[in-house]
């Protein structure tokens, strides 16, 4: 992470009143590629920085659609947060019946996690998510179904255990913000529920999610979860192998745009005949981080469309955007331009004078998140600069106390606030207080 200290120069003429600040050379070269000029086949897509969250660029990317295996990211991601590497998971009959692709389990056997997901993430098989699906989610039901071993469970029970799961899958993606977004399998085969609402109503959900919260989802898998380094670590593996239940099991990794671009590091394919080709990838680079979110993008015989839109998507996010701190010397806030407040009601050293207090914008914690340094951003793109502060106060006044604050944002996004503080204290006119000025006052004449 950039360290970043107030001490960083605030040169620019302060004013209190909102500045807009242009952010880069007048007469800059046009881009290599313009957005609006890419020819992408996918019916959604995204291009995400993923050290800020910025959409920068989406073509439906806020359309709800099903998207098919790609949802086994989340699978993967729950599983490393609540699960450990080396414990046995048991094969129920349950999962043993899902459809290809399938690692081809049998009830009553065991897996290590570890190889499972390998097997989820390079090989997607289907079977495998549903046993992790019933691993973790078994947790979360009765006592007696807690106790009872997974290869025995019925049918029924092995659904109520996936459907835990599912509800872990859904109460991470709120926590991500990311309300576009319904899971009901952990495998991404397509599926239709009906739920009743707080209200009573009954609704008919499918499962889907939007290119945009896939790549949020992504984001989350690589670069915050407390697993992203085992994820990472998974779903760059080209191959794997172990041994279980009596046979050597070989799981190829399918994302073949880790070769396709230097600095591709993880991703995952999807398809059903409903969701057609997805992808989300992530690629890092000249210290930028894209994540490429893809739905819909082609139906046989056109496997090979989804690297290319990605190609197009991460040569768009690496020709056009470079990062730029907010508090540089072009942009930052002039923190001279912070006038002192008049404090009404307050002490000063002469009976009838005029209290004030300065003001200072508040340290900041070099640890807080990524926003306080800068983002990517193209050459003719602006950054905003608004600052608001209180016209008066009453005392008491305390060191400290906020009192307004500075705004940098982006297309009206804000992506950095600065807290403007009280630099001193100011005490309330008291009866004491006047006495004593009184006293002085009368004792000088």
């Amino acid at each position: 992470m950039r360290n970043n200290n107030k001490s960083l120069p605030r040169r620019l003429a302060g004013t209190l009143l909102a500045v807009l600040l242009l952010v880069g050379t007048a007469g800059q070269t046009a881009f290599t590629c313009r957005a609006e000029e890419l020819d992408l086949y996918a019916a959604s897509a995204v291009l995400m920085d993923a050290d800020s969250g910025r959409v920068l660029y989406e073509k439906q990317g806020y359309t709800p659609m099903a998207m098919a295996s790609t949802t086994k990211i989340m699978t993967c991601i729950l599983v490393l947060e609540e699960g450990s590497l080396d414990d046995r998971a048991q094969v129920s009959a349950y999962a043993a019946s899902m459809p290809k692709v399938k690692l081809y389990v049998r009830q009553g056997e065991e897996y290590e996690v570890r190889s499972l997901l390998f097997s989820l993430m390079l090989e997607s098989h289907n079977d495998t998510a549903v046993v992790l699906a019933e691993y973790i989610g078994k947790r979360y039901l009765s006592r007696e179904l807690q106790e009872k071993a997974t290869s025995e469970f019925t049918v029924e029970e092995s659904r109520q255990a996936v459907k835990a799961f599912a509800a872990l899958m859904n109460q991470k993606a709120r926590e991500l913000g990311c309300e576009d977004t319904w899971f009901i399998t952990p495998n991404g085969l397509d599926a239709t529920e009906s739920i009743e609402t707080a209200s009573g109503e009954t609704v008919t959900l499918e499962h889907h999610t939007t290119a945009a919260e896939l790549a949020r989802i992504m984001m989350y898998c690589v670069k915050e979860s407390p697993g992203r380094d085992v994820f990472r670590e998974i779903t760059r593996t080209e191959s794997y192998s172990f041994y279980e239940n009596g046979r050597n099991v070989t799981c190829v990794n399918h994302n073949a745009f880790l070769n396709m671009m230097e600095g591709a590091f993880s991703g995952k394919t999807g398809f059903t005949n409903k969701a057609g080709y997805c992808y989300v990838g992530a690629l890092e680079r000249d210290g930028k981080t894209f994540i490429v979110a893809l739905l819909a993008c082609g139906w046989p015989n056109n496997k090979s469309y989804k690297w290319s839109d990605s190609q197009k998507l991460m040569e768009y996010g690496l020709e056009n955007y470079e990062f730029r701190k907010f508090l540089n010397e072009e942009s930052a806030f002039d923190e001279t331009g912070l006038k002192p407040l008049v404090v009404e009601n307050g002490q000063t050293d002469v009976l009838g004078g005029s209290a004030s207090v300065g003001l200072t914008i508040r340290e900041r914690d070099p640890d807080e998140f990524w926003s306080e340094e800068g983002m990517l951003l193209r050459p003719d793109e602006k950054i905003q600069v608004d600052c608001e502060v209180e016209k008066a106060l009453r005392a008491p006044v305390r060191a400290g106390m906020q009192v307004g604050c500075i705004r940098y944002s982006v297309d009206g996004e804000v992506y950095l606030t600065e807290t403007i503080v009280t630099d001193g204290s100011v005490e309330k006119i008291g009866l004491p207080w006047c006495m004593e000025q009184i006293l002085r006052r009368f004792l000088i004449f």
